[in-house]
């Protein structure tokens, strides 16, 4: 079992930045992928940004040269840098992982919240 705790969401004005973390714990296969996930409301949840344990990274167009995804494999945490925050990007984020057994785990979601 996985247990994921996310942080570091909030209000930020228009162009602001925030970071958010997710930290895995408790007993489990190796982590193969990470990520983020966001939902807006009244919206599909949509990918944002991946990343590997390779650190191969994948990013949603929309976030690309303005989010950056990084992970810590010895502390099995990942990071999301977010720059130059716009009224869209206000949604819940998920945090998600998937094991190398195949097994996925969602976090419970932190809000960011961009000010226009």
């Amino acid at each position: 079992q996985v247990q994921l705790v996310e942080s570091g969401g909030g209000l930020v004005q228009h162009g602001g930045s925030l970071r958010l973390s997710c930290a895995a714990s408790g007993s489990f296969a190796s982590i193969y992928t990470m990520g983020w996930y966001r939902q807006a409301p009244g919206k599909q949840r949509e990918l944002v940004a991946t990343i590997t344990s390779g650190s191969n990274t994948n990013y949603a167009s929309s976030v690309k040269g303005r989010f950056t995804i990084t992970r810590d494999n010895a502390k099995n945490t990942v990071y999301l840098q977010m720059n130059s925050l716009q009224p869209e990007d206000t949604a819940a984020y998920y945090c998600r992982v998937h094991l190398i057994n195949g097994y996925g785990y969602w976090g419970q979601g932190t809000q960011v919240t961009v000010s226009s």
